[in-house]
């Protein structure tokens, strides 16, 4: 797939400079781009534009509008361009938390400035082009997100009903929301050809572009301004502009050489550009020198008002196994009077003595229970009962290994936090509850199980005295051993953890 994108591009760019002997020169134009960092001035302007709406400028590029519903914003130069073929470069950040943004954002090449208008922010009945970068699905036929080019000669009107579906010279079905690198755009308008490319934001390259439109025979003004405006409707995306690079494209005289700008005046007009931006950066020092407090006030942290995802998951871990913790405490709790009472039946059933068993209500008179000797069936049954505890606990055993092992993955995924590790996370620790519950529930087959063939009580010639069978009280003694090393396996867990976090 990758190589037939690369012949494509190939095949365009051959299409385009066929009759060239040639590529065209590129001249940079810095009166009409800006790019990151220390873009802003004193005055919070940006040099050579002018932006108004909701749009804000930042160090590092300029938000044309926030997060937030019915927000409209714009940028434009306040130089013209006087060039008849130019190539702009413009990277973009689209963001937002829900799973459909809206409304999208443009990119403008027109012969006036914009006003703030129904289209993506800008005006209606534009002169010149229109390069959309549209969000929401209007016509619902679900084919958005979409980048289209739509020229105006400033007497149309834009279809929004039908996202401009029949008013476009060429587009490409892409998803530009919520990528892990900024997208970029290249327009290239060269001899009346509009050729569109289109970095998706997968990877660092900077360099990689697919071709996602091309059209000939489109007709635009000789000059122009140039400009990005977004909106945002019932749903909203953070759109940013990060950079806007724009060249001059020289056609080259064929049988001349040296035609064209010459290299001296470009790497003159590139150094003028680099100083600028260093005496920018040196007033921003001394700015923060002066007024470190008007600084503070000015920083903007998206943390202070928002909670990360990585955040939100890494407390629900710690919550579950906060729950555990305390779980497992009272079991322990619990484990430790059970442990208490049999040791003292087992000290007086050793020594002869009779249990006391205390039965009814409170103020009675407590009468000695006299135990019978154990016959030689009952020692076979519970010698069985010891066999199926034994059984119990090994499989009890696999299951604390098992969530051991996927508490120490939780724990050591929560520091990267990446979407996808969050839920691989959550099943985890869905399948450690489930874990749990399958222990208690064995537990309560074990202790609800009927003992065939156990010792009788006596005759009742006390109504009010309950019957302690061996059966029953090695059993007991068999799961309070499985609590124990389940809560041993736990405590050892938690100071491995808390030795690694520390």
């Amino acid at each position: 797939m990758a190589a037939v994108k690369v012949l494509n591009v190939f095949v365009a760019v051959i299409f385009v400079y066929s009759v060239q002997c040639e590529l065209p020169k590129a001249k940079f134009e810095y009166k009409l781009s800006f790019k990151g960092p220390h873009l802003v001035q004193r005055d919070k302007s940006v040099p050579f534009w002018t932006y108004g709406g909701d749009a804000f400028p930042s160090d590092e590029g300029i938000r044309i509008t926030p997060s937030l519903r019915s927000k409209k914003g714009w940028i434009w130069t306040k130089n013209l361009l006087n060039a008849q073929n130019w190539q702009i470069e413009v990277t973009i950040r689209v963001a937002g938390r829900g799973r459909v943004g809206a409304d999208g954002m443009a990119i403008w090449f027109t012969a006036q400035p914009g006003i703030e208008g129904p289209v993506f922010g800008s005006n209606d009945k534009w002169n010149g082009l229109g390069v959309f970068l549209d969000s929401f699905d209007n016509d619902q036929q679900q084919n958005n997100p979409y980048v289209m080019a739509v020229v105006n000669d400033g007497t149309k009107m834009f279809d929004h009903q039908n996202d401009g579906f029949s008013q476009q010279v060429g587009g490409c079905l892409r998803d530009f929301r919520n990528k892990p690198y900024p997208i970029r755009v290249k327009v290239e308008y060269y001899q009346k050809a509009l050729t569109v490319y289109f970095n998706n934001g997968m990877t660092q390259n900077p360099n990689e572009y697919e071709l996602c439109l091309r059209a000939i025979d489109v007709t635009l003004p000789a000059m122009g301004h140039f400009g990005v405006s977004a909106a945002t409707g019932g749903l909203a995306d953070d759109h940013d502009v990060l950079s806007f690079l724009t060249h001059s494209l020289q056609v080259p005289t064929q049988g001349v050489v040296g035609q064209g700008v010459p290299d001296d005046e470009r790497v003159k007009f590139e150094k003028e550009f680099d100083d600028y931006y260093k005496e920018l950066e040196k007033a921003k020092q001394d700015f923060q020198k002066q007024h470190p407090d008007k600084v503070r006030q000015d920083e903007y942290d998206d943390d202070k008002y928002f909670e990360s995802q990585n955040e939100r998951e890494l407390k629900m871990i710690f919550d579950g196994q906060s729950n555990i913790h305390g779980t497992l405490k009272d079991l322990n709790r619990k484990l430790d009077e059970l442990i208490g009472r049999q040791e003292l039946v087992l000290s007086r059933v050793s020594a002869g003595q009779p249990v006391q068993v205390q039965g009814g209500q409170q103020g009675q008179a407590q009468q000695p229970l006299m135990i019978d000797t154990i016959q030689r069936h009952e020692v076979n049954q519970v010698l069985n009962n010891q066999n199926d505890v034994i059984n119990q606990i090994r499989d009890m055993r696999k299951i604390i290994n098992d969530i051991q092992v996927k508490a120490a993955g939780m724990q050591g995924g929560s520091g990267g936090g990446g979407g996808g590790q969050a839920m691989g996370n959550q099943m985890a620790f869905h399948e450690l509850k489930d874990g749990l519950q399958g222990v208690r529930q064995d537990m309560a087959q074990i202790l609800s199980r009927p003992q065939v063939g156990a010792a009788g009580c006596p005759p009742p010639m006390c109504p009010n005295i309950n019957c302690l069978s061996p059966v029953i009280f090695f059993i007991a003694i068999g799961a309070q051993l499985i609590f124990i090393i389940g809560y041993m396996v736990y405590r050892q867990n938690k100071e491995a953890q808390a030795k690694k976090f520390y």
